[in-house]
């Protein structure tokens, strides 16, 4: 993997339809749980004013973490936050060692992995989210574990809708078009394998020629979107029969009253997450920040919020078990595919030029 093809490629931060995934409309209308009166917030940024940018992809997500967090972090420590939509040239220039303005920024497991070594490890004193890869605990804080997930609205398959892979791709016995990413990848080569026989063990590394001919299958029934409310609207509107995104999305449907169907067995779980760059100009604040997000208690109240899951096990202990049902990591999600940080970081690069070959033809 070499510095120029990474500079050439389009960029996880930069994309419209990956700037979308957190901007989606979920949770709304939904009552906030009480939460616990606060975290602490680290002696060295306690009371010391001062702010710190939070780069995230802004959205009903990001006035949830303001709504949960950030609200009373600043009145607990006098920090404020001040959120930022992330521009890919500022995020990548960080990740490469280079100056930027953001503190604390979102990314994804990949992305920890290929650029650990220009971000600065958390203090020992900020508890580890222990629902992410133990590779990127030291590292990544804030988690949200997404579900990458195929779904329909109950009522298009009333005899029962696919329950995997393969039934995505088998069009006579659910007939329609498929909703699928046109612009970032978002696990299209795994659902492709995983439809074609993979065992979810064997997927990496990608074998990309195997994916790429039984996503050429599926082609004449794919509608792409490049942003995400494009899915709810094709959804809802019945333009498409399935669609395969993000959770929060079908959840933002279910909130308007859309009996929704989210397929579990082989979704592809990942946390998106926030590390510190090396270059961070207030790292101490964001390390303050930081040990505040652990607060379990204050997660459950953010997963009810967003229906996605908390980087912490122990928020589990402060949600109903309906709520927990609708989380990509429940405990009864046995069949979901987790994240292989590793398998996705060797194949970053390629992915994104090979998916965005395939666009192309």
């Amino acid at each position: 993997m070499t510095r120029s093809l990474r500079r050439s490629l389009p960029r996880r931060g930069s994309a419209s339809l990956r700037g979308s995934v957190l901007a989606a409309l979920v949770g709304a209308g939904l009552v906030l749980t009480a939460c616990a009166s606060g975290a602490p917030a680290g002696d060295a940024a306690s009371e010391a004013g001062g702010t710190v940018v939070w780069a995230d992809y802004g959205g009903s997500t990001n006035e949830s973490f303001n709504a949960v967090f950030f609200d009373d972090f600043a009145a607990a420590t006098g920090i404020e936050v001040v959120s930022t939509t992330i521009a890919g040239a500022v995020q990548y220039e960080m990740f490469d060692g280079g100056a930027g303005d953001y503190d604390a920024q979102m990314t994804g497991l990949a992305e920890v992995e290929l650029y650990k070594d220009n971000l600065l490890k958390l203090p020992a004193d900020v508890p580890r989210a222990d629902m992410l890869p133990e590779s990127v605990q030291d590292y990544a804080f804030g988690g949200m574990m997404i579900g990458y997930a195929q779904a329909y609205v109950t009522d298009t398959f009333p005899g029962g809708g696919p329950k995997n892979w393969a039934d995505f791709w088998n069009v006579e016995a659910f007939p329609g078009m498929r909703a699928v990413p046109g612009e970032y990848h978002d696990y299209m080569f795994e659902a492709a394998l995983l439809a074609d026989g993979v065992a979810p063990e064997d997927l990496y590394p990608l074998d990309f020629d195997r994916a790429l001919a039984k996503l050429d299958e599926l082609r004449p029934y794919l509608t792409f979107y490049t942003e995400y409310p494009q899915v709810q609207q094709l959804l809802s509107s019945g333009s498409v029969a399935l669609a395969f995104g993000p959770n929060g999305l079908f959840a933002g449907l279910a909130n308007e009253g859309i009996d929704m169907t989210v397929v579990w067995d082989e979704a592809f779980v990942e946390a998106n997450l926030f590390v510190v760059a090396s270059a961070a100009p207030n790292a101490d604040n964001a390390f303050a920040l930081a040990e505040f997000l652990s607060d379990p208690e204050r997660q459950a109240a953010f997963s009810e919020r967003t229906n996605y899951g908390p980087g912490s096990s122990a928020a589990f202990e402060f949600l109903d078990a309906d709520v927990i049902e609708r989380l990509p990591n429940a405990p009864s999600h046995t069949g979901i595919v987790e994240a292989d940080a590793a398998g996705r970081a060797a194949a970053y690069d390629d992915s994104i030029a090979a998916y965005t070959t395939w666009l192309a033809g």
